[in-house]
Parts: C-alpha cells; sequence; structure tokens
C-alpha cells in the first residue's frame, strides 16, 4: 500500500485544482471582481499559515535584512499578485478547460526561462535537446490553436448545473471572440510570471532557506499589495467586497484553506518521496477531470479547439519532461562511469604500489641473503 500512496496523493492533487479551476470560474460567472477574490484568497492563506508558522519555525526565523525583505516583496508581487490577478482576469474571459489545459505549459514555459538565464542548456545534437525544443514549440503551438481556433462546440453534460449563469454555455466567458483571444494570451503572460518566479526561488531560499517563513511572508505581502490593487480598481464600490453565501465565498474559502493548505504540502510529499517530475507527469488528469466537471457543473459548452490546443500542450509538457529525465538518465550514467574509472585508477595505484613494495622486499632478501650464509 506504502507504494500507492504517492499515485493516490497525485491524483487528490489533480482532483483540488479541478475544483479550483471551477469553483473559481464559477465565482467570476455569478459576478465577483477578480481583484476583491485575490485579496481574501491571500488573506486567507496568510491566516491559515500564521499560526502554523508561529507553533513550528518560531525559534528558526534567519535574520531579515532590507535587501532580502525587498526581494520578497518584489517576488511577491510577481508570483502571487500580478501572477493571480492576470491570471483571474483571463479565466473570466475564456473557461475552466483553457485555464486547466495551459497549466501543463508552466512546466514548459519554466524551463523556457531557465534556458534563457542560462541555468538550462539545450543541446540541439543530442535526441533530450531536440525533444525538449520540440516541447517548446508544441507548448506555443498548444496556445496557438486555443487562442485562434474554435471548432465544432461539445454540448455540456448537464443543462441543470449546480452553478447557473448564462455567461458560462457560451464557452467564451460571455464576450465574444476577441475576449477569448486575449484570455488565452493573458493566461499564457500569467504562467510566465509564475513560471519566472518559481526560478526566481530557487536562488532566494538559498538566501533564506526557511520554505515556511518565506511562504508565509509573500503571503502576507500579497494581501497588502492585493489590497491596494483591489482598492484602486473597486473604489467606492462596498458590493464588489460583500462576501455572500454563494459561489464566491466557497471559492475564497477553498483556494485559501484547501489549495494552499493542503495541496501545498500534499505536493511538497509527493515531491519528497517521488520527485517533480512525476508531480509534473499527473498534470494533464486535471485537464480530462476539468473538462468533465466544467461541462457537468458549469455548463460550459467547450470547443474542439480548446481540446486540441490542451492535447498540444500535454504533448509539449510530456517531450520536455522526457528530454530533461533522458539527459538526467545520461548524466547518471556518465557519472557512475567516472566513478568506477576513478576507482580502477585507484585500485591500479594500489597493485602498483603492492609490486614496489614486493620488489623492495625481495631486493632486501637478496641483499641479506650473503650475510646469512656467512
Amino acid at each position: 500500500m506504502d507504494g500507492k500512496k504517492p499515485y493516490v496523493m497525485a491524483v487528490v492533487i489533480q482532483v483540488i485544482y479541478t475544483g479550483l479551476y471551477v469553483v473559481s470560474k464559477a465565482a467570476f460567472d455569478q459576478g465577483m471582481n477578480t481583484f476583491v477574490f485575490i485579496f481574501y484568497r491571500q488573506a486567507a492563506a496568510t491566516l491559515l499559515l500564521l499560526p502554523l508558522a508561529i507553533i513550528l519555525e518560531r525559534r528558526n526565523a534567519p535574520p531579515m535584512s532590507l535587501r532580502l525583505f525587498t526581494k520578497l516583496f518584489m517576488y511577491a508581487l510577481l508570483g502571487n499578485t500580478i501572477s493571480m490577478n492576470v491570471y483571474n482576469i483571463s479565466l473570466k474571459y475564456t473557461s475552466a478547460t483553457v485555464g486547466s489545459a495551459t497549466s501543463n505549459s508552466v512546466p514548459v514555459v519554466t524551463f523556457f526561462l531557465a534556458v534563457l538565464l542560462r541555468l538550462e542548456v539545450i543541446r540541439l545534437r543530442t535526441l533530450s535537446g531536440m525533444a525538449k525544443a520540440a516541447g517548446v514549440a508544441l507548448c506555443l503551438g498548444g496556445v496557438l490553436v486555443i487562442a485562434l481556433y474554435a471548432g465544432p462546440a461539445i454540448s455540456p453534460l448537464n443543462h441543470h448545473r449546480a452553478f447557473t449563469n448564462e455567461a458560462a454555455s457560451r464557452g467564451g466567458g460571455g464576450g465574444g471572440r476577441t475576449r477569448w483571444v486575449k484570455g488565452t494570451f493573458l493566461m499564457l503572460l500569467s504562467n510566465t510570471a509564475w513560471s519566472l518566479w518559481i526560478v526566481l526561488q530557487a536562488s532566494l531560499l538559498k538566501e533564506y532557506p526557511n520554505k515556511l517563513l518565506a511562504t508565509l511572508l509573500q503571503c502576507a505581502l500579497s494581501t497588502l499589495q492585493s489590497l491596494l490593487l483591489a482598492a484602486a480598481v473597486v473604489r467606492a464600490d462596498a458590493a464588489a467586497w460583500r462576501l455572500r453565501l454563494d459561489a464566491g465565498l466557497l471559492a475564497v474559502a477553498y483556494t485559501g484553506f484547501v489549495v494552499t493548505g493542503v495541496s501545498f504540502y500534499l505536493q511538497a510529499w509527493c515531491i519528497e518521496k517521488k520527485g517533480p517530475v512525476f508531480l509534473a507527469m499527473s498534470n494533464p488528469l486535471c485537464f480530462v477531470l476539468t473538462i468533465f466537471c466544467s461541462s457537468f457543473f458549469l455548463g460550459e459548452i467547450v470547443h474542439l479547439g480548446s481540446i486540441l490546443g490542451g492535447i498540444l500542450l500535454v504533448a509539449g509538457l510530456y517531450s520536455v519532461l522526457w528530454g530533461k529525465s533522458k539527459e538526467h538518465n545520461m548524466q547518471l550514467t556518465l557519472a557512475a562511469a567516472a566513478t568506477v574509472q576513478v576507482k580502477q585508477q585507484q585500485d591500479d595505484s594500489a597493485d602498483n604500489k603492492m609490486d614496489i613494495a614486493a620488489d623492495e622486499d625481495e631486493k632486501q632478501q637478496k641483499l641479506a641473503s650473503p650475510e646469512q650464509q656467512v
């Protein structure tokens, strides 16, 4: 049973993220302001993480300098405030299916940014290098297909949906093709900002190694940033800030506590047990689940273009992951060969020393033999 636990947890994670796309889309379709939503989501996440940090890490807090605080502020602005707000606007323009499909581009975009920052290398003359380059191209192709090609519509599975709103049934966020195209590219922009944040976290955690406190501080800073941004956009509209017993309140509670609290822990556990590639390999399951759930609960009309684009994005994801896996295995093989070679050289050196010592003993015996004969 222990061997199956990572697979079960991976499925649970994808189910949680399916709920994220569906519930968030339902909240926006029912009129919840996207900027206010992010403020409440980040505030809920901060309230969840704060007691955990106090209980578990109050004695392990690394020293905080002005330079480090500024870096945390900028990373929170990029990876939380900007990325999430742009993503929610794009989700309002498109559909839950598109949100789930484009999430498969995150590992590919992260790899591409790592190449630009010279943290990764593409060797086009190798099979793994060609696979990684093909993955980037497939990812871009998938985004273009989703944005520019609608195709035939697939009728919703359930016409009596749980979250009723006419915008959802149009499959384009209720704003026509221009809004759909804009939303798709905004979603890619959001994923790019998130991917850049992922790349930058590696250097941040070397400087500030406490993961829980780093996450808490970025959530708290993002809450303040989101509050100021929402206040600037919404201004005096008090109704936009009011939470009701509807999909908006459900979305805030779900994203703040379940996504941030439960899924983040499960992801860390899966990565520790099986590595990041294993978790990324399960992402397409969320895409399939979201197609069915958005159609059933939201009544979304899924277009063929969204499915084809999602398939290209999944293919791009697997191509990059396969190339990285192939390259990693090659590095392990070379390292093992180098270790064997070093060991062989050490053994040869030890044998040579033993031979030299034996020769010296033999010479000593020959020199000593005439005296013994006398």
